[in-house]
C-alpha cells in the first residue's frame, strides 16, 4: 500500500508557491500525490511536479465515499473560507488518523497544530522552480524549506519528513 497526500489549494499558484517542493518529495518518496483544484485551471505547473489532480468541487461532494488519505495539507484561506473544507479538516483532527497540515496566512490559532517545516531537496528545489516558470513567478525564490502548521496524529502511521520549528 502507498501513502496518499490530498492537497486542497484554491489555486495552482498557491499549490506551487507554499508546497510545491514538499510534493515533489514526497512523490519521489513513493507517495501518491493529488492536488485537488478548480477544473478550469491549467494543470502543466503541477505535472512539473509531478502530481496528479482532481476538481475540488467534485471530491468535495463525494469526500465521505473517497478513500482517506494518510495526509491533507490544505491552504489556509480555504480552511478560513469554505465550511465543507474546515469540517473536513476539524474531522480528521478530531479522528487523530490523518496528518492535517495548513499553510498560508491565517492558519487558525484555535487549532491543535504546530509550526514544522520541510527541508527541500536539491530535486524539489530544482523542480519548485520549474514549476513556477510555468506559473509566470519566475521571479519568487525558491528557499530550502517550506512553512506549514501540522496536526498530530494519534498514532503516527506516515514517515516524519516534517520537522517541528521550535
Amino acid at each position: 500500500m502507498r501513502y496518499r497526500l490530498d492537497v486542497v489549494a484554491p489555486c495552482v499558484v498557491d499549490a506551487v508557491t507554499f508546497a510545491g517542493g514538499w510534493l515533489v518529495d514526497r512523490v519521489m518518496a513513493g507517495w501518491d500525490v493529488t492536488v485537488l483544484i478548480g477544473a478550469d485551471e491549467d494543470v502543466r505547473p503541477l505535472e512539473i511536479l509531478g502530481v496528479e489532480t482532481m476538481d475540488l468541487e467534485s471530491v468535495l461532494e463525494s469526500w465521505d465515499d473517497r478513500p482517506h488519505p494518510h495526509t491533507v495539507a490544505v491552504a489556509a484561506e480555504l480552511f478560513n473560507t469554505d465550511d465543507r473544507v474546515r469540517q473536513g479538516v476539524l474531522n480528521a483532527l478530531e479522528q487523530g488518523r490523518t496528518e492535517v497540515t495548513l499553510w498560508g496566512e491565517g492558519c487558525p490559532e484555535e487549532l491543535s497544530i504546530s509550526p514544522v517545516r520541510h527541508e527541500l531537496s536539491a530535486a524539489a528545489r530544482a523542480f519548485k522552480a520549474q514549476a513556477l516558470t510555468a506559473v509566470d513567478a519566475c521571479d519568487a525564490v525558491v528557499g530550502a524549506t517550506e512553512t506549514f502548521r501540522c496536526g498530530v496524529m494519534a498514532i503516527r502511521s506516515v514517515p516524519a519528513d516534517l520537522i517541528a520549528v521550535g
